[in-house]
């Protein structure tokens, strides 16, 4: 399984602890979206950081989607299934967004692919819904869950 991770909020004023938690998840501007695998030690950066980012568990079509609008190689060049096939051991992106969905691959593994997705604001009336509070009480922070994929699809 996968998370992805949203940066909401700026690390202004922030203590310094956290604000190196989110350089370690390479978050490092507003609306940067990484790909992280699930384990242990990222679910505690994420509970560090959990006031400044959004996050939930992500599937393989929603991976392959982010990949195709929003994933870039040097040079600012849009990602195909050629790229993806030349630097690394998938044939294209469906297969390899499906080996990062399920725990057996990670985004470094394509070794050009940036590593950050640079997204949009959130598009819509509702926008972030209030990026001081928690998701569950209607803002935009904290573990989303499945919302993450409705939020990455506004944002891309």
């Amino acid at each position: 399984m996968a998370w992805l991770v949203i940066r909401v909020r700026s690390d202004r004023g922030v203590e310094r602890s956290i604000r190196e938690t989110m350089s370690y998840l390479n978050l490092t501007k507003v609306n940067h979206a990484v790909i992280i695998p699930e384990s242990e030690t990222y679910a505690g950066m994420l509970q560090k950081a959990k006031d400044f980012i959004t996050w939930g568990p992500v599937g393989s079509e929603s991976i392959a989607q982010m990949i195709r609008e929003r994933g870039r190689l040097p040079g600012d060049r849009p990602v195909d299934d050629a790229a993806i096939s030349e630097c690394s051991d998938y044939d294209g992106i469906d297969s390899f967004a499906a080996a990062v969905a399920s725990g057996d691959a990670a985004i470094k593994d394509a070794s050009e692919l940036k590593r950050v997705f640079r997204l949009h604001p959130p598009r819509g009336s509702k926008g972030w819904g209030g990026v001081k509070r928690p998701f569950s009480i209607g803002g935009a922070l904290g573990n989303r869950g499945e919302a993450i994929e409705a939020l990455a699809a506004r944002m891309m």
